[in-house]
């Protein structure tokens, strides 16, 4: 028979121990529950064949059309300008659009930024779905260079079915870049 206080020694490490996995499968399993569920106004990633699903069921179901809003801004530590080309953009839902954002590095270094999203209101997230976006990888620009950047996005048919989300008018596409190289170039070019 093993001890009470060895077996109340293991049983704490092995508590330790779980609470410390736990914390490690936090973030993805709440990015997960996120993506599945549109929570916080996350998007879905979609594929081509998933969008030519949806154009199908939006055709079959004479599909209305939804404004969809588009908002760009930057964090404080990129001194970049950041912005849509077109703030508004009327799409029929279940057919693929295209949007672009402008975005220019006013610095004198190079710099390199990834851009977070959300849309408004949030649990429309699940229906919006993003095929191809600039947003799914880290964005690199030069001193003064300006890019232009497509999302290619359609908003699910699925949306007309939801009582909650079927009488929205406008969802809001927003992003806002963030810095992600190191910080101590920004006090070199600044």
């Amino acid at each position: 028979m093993m001890d009470p206080n060895v077996r109340t020694g293991l049983f704490a490490a092995l508590l330790a121990a779980a609470m410390l996995g736990l914390g490690y499968a936090a973030v993805p399993l709440y990015d997960m529950f996120c993506r599945v569920t549109g929570f916080g106004g996350t998007t879905q990633r979609a594929s081509e064949a998933d969008a030519d699903m949806a154009a199908r069921l939006a055709a079959s179901a004479g599909a209305r059309t939804i404004s969809i809003r588009f908002d760009g801004s930057v964090a404080r530590d990129i001194p970049w300008r950041f912005r849509p080309e077109r703030s508004t953009e009327t799409v029929q839902i279940g057919e693929r659009d295209m949007a672009f954002y402008v975005a220019e590095n006013e610095s004198s270094i190079p710099i390199t930024g990834t851009a977070s999203f959300n849309v408004e209101p949030e649990y429309t997230g699940k229906y919006f779905n993003k095929i191809q976006c600039f947003c799914f990888t880290e964005q690199t620009l030069q001193p003064g260079e300006t890019v232009r950047m497509p999302v290619l996005f359609y908003v699910d048919p699925a949306i007309l079915e939801d009582e909650n989300a079927k009488d929205v008018e406008q969802i809001t596409l927003s992003y806002t870049f963030h810095r992600t190289d190191d910080a101590s170039e920004e006090s070199a070019g600044s």
